[in-house]
């Protein structure tokens, strides 16, 4: 009898460490609470820096390798400097992020070699809610649409069922399509 190869996909993502961590986390639930933090300073006008290092998660306060900080402003449109993304394009960013690193990990537990995946994102806002011009216009997003163009090895319907996955998982699709409790204090 002869032995099937075992198929090679090499997208980028440690399956079996995550799939070890899921394991290991099972049997220990109260270490996959976490706490993310993010540290916002005023600069100057709208522009703003937001910057990311410690969080708290598997029982003990945890760091990244490095500091990231992301600058944020509004455009010249909105008599600003246009130092950086304006607050919602980041949400855009966020959830592009979670949702592409899902297609990747899935697509790698499932063996599916990945050539490319492009996500675009469109967010649709009537800032007249924003600027106070009609109380009755909310100041979020209408609606998001998020289109992948993914080329990879797989057939369409496995392609869709990818991003399905990715959906289904993904924190940030979660934090925007659930109602999250915000509380906001002055010290």
């Amino acid at each position: 009898m002869t032995a099937v190869a075992e198929k090679e996909v090499k997208n980028g993502v440690n399956v079996a460490a995550l799939l070890g961590a899921r394991e290991a986390l099972s049997k220990a639930p109260e270490a996959a609470r976490f706490t993310w933090r993010a540290t916002c300073k005023w600069v100057h006008g709208t522009h703003s820096r937001t910057s990311v290092k410690g969080y708290h998660g598997l029982g003990q306060e945890q760091s990244h390798r490095t500091e990231f900080t992301f600058d944020m402003d509004h455009p010249e449109v909105f008599a600003s400097e246009d130092n950086g993304a304006t607050p919602v394009e980041m949400v855009l960013t966020g959830l592009a992020g979670c949702l592409t690193a899902g297609v990747a990990a899935v697509a790698q537990h499932r063996k599916i070699q990945l050539r490319s995946v492009k996500a675009t994102l469109e967010g649709g806002m009537d800032i007249q809610g924003i600027l106070g011009i009609d109380a009755d216009v909310r100041n979020g997003f209408d609606s998001i649409n998020v289109t992948f163009d993914i080329d990879a090895d797989a057939t369409k319907e496995e392609i869709e069922a990818l991003v399905a996955q990715s959906q289904k998982r993904s924190a940030v699709f979660d934090i925007l399509t659930n109602p999250t409790n915000v509380s906001v204090s002055v010290n």
